[in-house]
Parts: C-alpha cells; sequence; structure tokens
C-alpha cells in the first residue's frame, strides 16, 4: 500500500455554503473524504492535496488570497502532506504534480473532490494517461447541475454520466466504505 496517495482535489470553501460556486452534495462529500484522509494518515499513506487558483480576468471563485480559496476546515491539510497549485482543471498541467508521485513511488491513486464533470474528470484521464491505477471514490465528489442543447441533468445525473464514463476507462469506481475496508 506504499505505493498508494490519496488524492484530494479542489475541496475549497468557495464550493460550500456562503462560498461563491456552491455544489449540491460537497458537505456529504466532504464528510467522506474526511474519513478516507483520516485512515490514510492513520496508516502513514500519501496524501496530496491540490487546490485550484483562479488566474483568468473576470473569475468569480478560487481567488488567491481569499477565504474561498481555502481549503475546507474537515480536509486541512497538516505537516508532511502535500499541496500541490494548479491554474488548470488537469492537476498535472503545468504543476509539479507528476515530480512528485514519481519521487515518491507513487503508482496508485484514490481520487476524491471536486468538481466531478471539470477537475476530477480531467485529472483522472490526465493519470491514466501516465500509467496510474486509478480508484475515484464517487461518494466523495460532487458537481453542479448541468444543461446541454435543452437537456438538462441534475447534479446526481451529471455525476452519474461522469462515473460511467470514467469506468469505461479502465478506472476502479467505488464507495467510501469499500475504500475504507481495504485500508
Amino acid at each position: 500500500m506504499k505505493n498508494r496517495a490519496l488524492l484530494i482535489i479542489d475541496v475549497q470553501n468557495d464550493y460550500f455554503t456562503g462560498g461563491k460556486m456552491v455544489l449540491p452534495g460537497a458537505e456529504q462529500a466532504a464528510e467522506n473524504i474526511s474519513r478516507i484522509l483520516e485512515r490514510f494518515r492513520a496508516n502513514d499513506l500519501q496524501v496530496v492535496h491540490v487546490r485550484h487558483h483562479s488566474q483568468g480576468e473576470g473569475a468569480s471563485f478560487f481567488i488567491p488570497e481569499t477565504p474561498g480559496a481555502g481549503f475546507f476546515k474537515s480536509v486541512q491539510p497538516v505537516t508532511g502532506e502535500e499541496v500541490i497549485t494548479k491554474n488548470f482543471p488537469n492537476s498535472f498541467k503545468q504543476t509539479e504534480l507528476q515530480e512528485y508521485l514519481k519521487g515518491q513511488g507513487i503508482t496508485e491513486l484514490v481520487i476524491t473532490g471536486m468538481m466531478a464533470f471539470m477537475c476530477v474528470d480531467a485529472t483522472v484521464r490526465a493519470a491514466r494517461d501516465l500509467d496510474y491505477s486509478c480508484t475515484l471514490v464517487h461518494d466523495c465528489t460532487a458537481t453542479p447541475p448541468t444543461e446541454f442543447g435543452g437537456i438538462a441533468c441534475s447534479s446526481e445525473q451529471a455525476k452519474s454520466v461522469i462515473m460511467a464514463a470514467l469506468s469505461y476507462l479502465s478506472v476502479r469506481v467505488v464507495a467510501t466504505e469499500q475504500i475504507l475496508d481495504e485500508l
């Protein structure tokens, strides 16, 4: 298990009550992530926290140096845990994530975070392209409802489509309890 790391993507204050982009299900996802995080810490396994900092003009959330860009209270990094700052949906793009994981001998990622249909999706696809074994914990993600071409999807429907697509790419998609049983 020492080659396994927990990747927590964008669990930041702007996605929660009082934030600028509140996501349905964010609180429950964070609670589940917190349980897995505790188990990784107890087993002295690698934990990587990824945070998004918006750079574009007109960005409305995750503005650097604002409370909304901070990590949510239940998943705060502790000393010794890696923190990666990204500016794109893909957590590997123009960051030191790949270099860090390789340096730690990590070959398997347990992936959690937000938004399922954006940064989680982009990161999981990149991780598979880089030959990581990926386990995505579906009830440790949140995403907003969406609409395209006049067809509306609830947040649960949007999340379900992403989980189905990623499982098609040989990504293992499981629930919190299954990961906890394995650790």
